[in-house]
């Protein structure tokens, strides 16, 4: 077994970042306490420094095949491809023709600092060639053809050997000759870093100009690199200054790195003293997981072929699950995987699966899983067995279907569930006496998991049910009434026809009945014509106070109101139907819209009078018609030019509130719980994660005993507005929300302050920095 292996968690994340060996951290802390000299000193200590520093260069050289070119020591891959576009096109400047219209070729699928360097360095230099990106088909290869027709005008070309996001591998070979065929001259960088150890090089026998390597790719420390450049391509310093590396590159050299870069050579050339698994080996570890992710998500879909990528690497997708929801679940599990490249973990999709044209929703839901080859069949055991526990909790959570635990005690639903999609939202609520439920606004990429948590909490829908004809998206409520309400007569929403009609005051309003709870339908015009809100009330005698929900669709949103500016639309519908529900429902009764922008979650009309002049106007009586519909008139003139990929369905009329929250750390927090038995610990986590946290062997890594954290509840963010319409009575009493990593916390903490829960407060960092 590796001893790098920390089984506590299981690290599959290895493209972003790999563990420093320990034979490689040894090596690097002998060189800073033994061998520290400057390799540019004359004495002895600095003579045995530039020794290690040579040996290194020749172990790399001897593994690249590289014995005729340069090879430079750097901080890491991307001053190693600012090296090379920098010297390719400072020579490329100097040889342009007057005239000619000159083009810069990279990869669609590369590494973002290529492009991105590219662009930089065009401008600084003055070129201003025309930068181009070479497209991909479906498995990630190159479009040869295109090259073919667009390089003989490149400055330059950049390639990649091994992709970060998908492991596909590019035929140098076949690559090297559609360009040298065409464009001899052409300047070519081709990006290595996930190729070593993985791949086999002989670059020396390449036309390949530029080759930047990153050691931390592969067990070496962060802030280690190299680059090797051909003898013959044209070579200007990056770095200048004390003249290191023959003037080629300044700055002392990093010796620790370099021990520890040594250590890796070493064992890469030494195939029978080291760490590193053979290929079939890790072919075999890749079967192993693909198996097993297969067997846990029988629906699994794989974002590239298995023959043209290394066998370190798994891009997958799990139709009905965002990336986040994935990584969440591994993350309880203790296994560590990403959603694409770390370099850009914010961005919701991926870009190198939009390049190689696979839909949509493979994009927004991709999960990287990679290993490094120092990977051990005791981890990839571990791991295979957490990726089915894993979806085991999302089968007890009603969030995947096994038929054979259908008939299983589980904690039957009651209440009210939030499911969202972007920023879209679904709501269900479930009577746990009579195993109903409502569903509210059905999208249809949700489909299938309200579909799985019908069938496996066993509840019949009494209606289903749109507040409106949406513009935005095709509603999922069609196929669901189908399947579980094909007998009942309804109009265009899911309202059904044989619905009762109730007396309420002077006016008369349809109903249904949901165990002891009824469903009261108002007609809202307004966003649409046809626009209505639905009331869930324990007394239709006093709606005011026993209203629990408002379901309002898009009539009013948080910080917004509907826009009206479409086809079916009425302003001045709006401005009565506001009036007509403020009339119905109390100030504090939640309302419960088709859309949350900002994940607020809920709101009140309390709460947005306050930051909503134009709701407090209407609903104040300052304002009449004709000055709602103007001033409604200006705020929807102003999403003209938001209609795009997603229709935003609200006119915004103030700024979306982010409170000050209070923030513990988890000390701070240990010692606030210490002298007050009265706070409040809120879990917000999903359920199966709150659950894989407390069933595996994993509780290392989750510090609820130290800190005292398991005082508190499991309240997932899914339930949190049953949370706050429950605890209307509590917003004095001090809650303290904690979550993985302390972002999902912060943001339901600032939705329960916005409702005004005074003393609600978070956990900074989460269980993640808790330990």
């Amino acid at each position: 077994m590796s001893q790098i292996a920390n089984l506590d968690q299981i690290y599959l994340d290895a493209n972003a970042t790999t563990p420093v060996l320990p034979q490689a951290a040894q090596a690097a802390m002998d060189a800073m306490q033994n061998l520290f000299g400057n390799p540019s000193s004359s004495h002895i200590t600095g003579l045995k420094a530039k020794n290690l520093m040579e040996q290194t260069r020749q172990r790399a050289k001897a593994l690249l095949g590289a014995e005729n070119g340069k090879l430079i020591f750097t901080s890491g891959a991307t001053e190693g491809i600012q090296t090379g576009i920098w010297s390719g096109l400072i020579k490329a400047k100097s040889q342009l023709k007057e005239g000619k219209k000159y083009c810069i070729l990279y990869g669609a699928t590369e590494h973002k600092a290529v492009p991105n360097s590219l662009a930089h360095w065009n401008e600084i230099l003055g070129i201003n060639a025309e930068i181009k990106a070479i497209p991909v088909n479906q498995f990630g290869d190159l479009d040869l053809e295109f090259i073919k027709n667009e390089v003989d005008n490149a400055l330059m070309i950049c390639t990649m050997a091994v992709n970060n996001e998908t492991g596909v591998y590019q035929d140098l070979k076949k690559l090297e000759h559609c360009i040298r065929d065409n464009n001899p001259d052409v300047y070519w960088l081709v990006d290595c870093v996930q190729a070593l150890g993985k791949r086999s090089l002989n670059l020396a026998k390449t036309s390949i100009d530029y080759a930047p390597f990153s050691g931390h790719k592969l067990y070496a420390p962060k802030g280690i690199g190299f680059i090797y450049i051909r003898e013959t391509a044209p070579f200007t310093p990056f770095i200048a200054g004390g003249g290191q590396e023959g003037g080629l590159r300044s700055g002392t050299e990093n010796l620790p790195g370099l021990a520890a870069l040594n250590v890796i050579f070493g064992m890469l050339l030494n195939k029978d003293n080291s760490s590193f698994c053979s290929v079939e080996v890790l072919e075999h570890y890749r079967q192993q997981l693909t198996k097993s992710l297969t067997q846990a998500f029988p629906s699994i879909v794989f974002n590239h072929s298995y023959k043209n990528s290394v066998p370190t690497t798994l891009n997958f997708a799990v139709p009905g699950f965002s990336s986040k929801e994935i990584m969440d679940l591994f993350d309880a599990a203790n296994i560590r995987v990403s959603s694409g490249s770390a370099c850009s973990s914010k961005v919701t999709r991926s870009f190198v699966l939009d390049a190689m044209g696979l839909p949509a929703w493979q994009s927004e839901s991709a999960i990287r899983l990679s290993f490094g080859p120092a990977m051990t069949q005791i981890e990839v055991d571990i791991a295979c067995q957490r990726i089915l526990s894993a979806a085991n909790a999302l089968s007890n959570s009603c969030l995947m279907l096994d038929d054979s635990k259908i008939d299983q005690d589980r904690a039957p639903l009651d209440g009210l569930v939030q499911l969202r999609s972007g920023s879209s939202c679904t709501w269900i609520y479930a009577d746990k006496e009579s195993k109903q439920a409502l569903v509210i606004d059905p999208l249809p990429e949700l489909e299938k998991r309200i579909d799985t948590l019908l069938q496996c909490q066993q509840l019949t829908p009494v209606a289903i049910l749109d507040t409106h004809g949406h513009a935005d998206h095709v509603s999922g409520r069609v196929a669901l009434a189908q399947k579980y309400l094909s007998s009942q007569k309804t109009n265009e929403l899911g309202w059904p026809t044989n619905a009762t009609e109730l007396q309420i005051g002077n006016e008369k309003f349809n109903a249904l009945t949901l165990g002891k709870l009824t469903l009261v339908k108002v007609a809202t015009p307004g966003h649409t014509d046809d626009s209505m809100s639905l009331l869930l009330t324990s007394d239709t005698n006093n709606l005011t106070t026993s209203t629990r929900y408002a379901f309002c669709g898009d009539t009013i949103l948080m910080g917004s109101l509907g826009r009206t500016n479409f086809s079916s639309s009425s302003a001045i519908g709006m401005y009565h139907s506001l009036k007509q529900i403020n009339r119905l429902i109390g100030q504090q009764t939640l309302l419960c819209a088709s859309h949350d922008y900002n994940n607020e979650f809920t709101t009140s009309l309390s709460a947005e009078r306050i930051r909503n002049p134009l709701l407090q106007a209407v609903l104040s009586d300052t304002i009449d018609e004709s000055q709602f519909l103007e001033k409604k008139t200006d705020l929807d003139s102003s999403l003209q030019d938001e209609v795009g990929t997603e229709i935003l369905c609200g006119a915004y009329s103030g700024e979306c509130d982010k409170a000050k929250i209070k923030e513990y750390t988890s000390e701070s927090l240990r010692q606030r719980l210490a002298v007050s038995p009265n706070v409040n610990i809120i879990d917000i986590r999903e359920a199966y994660e709150y659950a894989l946290q407390h069933t595996l062997d994993t509780t290392s890594e989750h510090s609820g005993t130290d800190s005292g954290l398991n005082r508190g509840v499991n309240i997932p963010m899914t339930r949190l507005v049953q949370f706050i319409q429950e605890h209307q009575a509590d917003k004095e009493s001090e809650w303290v929300l904690v979550c993985r990593s302390g972002s999902r916390s912060m943001v339901a903490a600032q939705a329960m302050h916005r409702l005004g829960f005074v003393n609600v407060a978070h956990l900074k960092g989460g269980y993640a920095l808790s330990s």
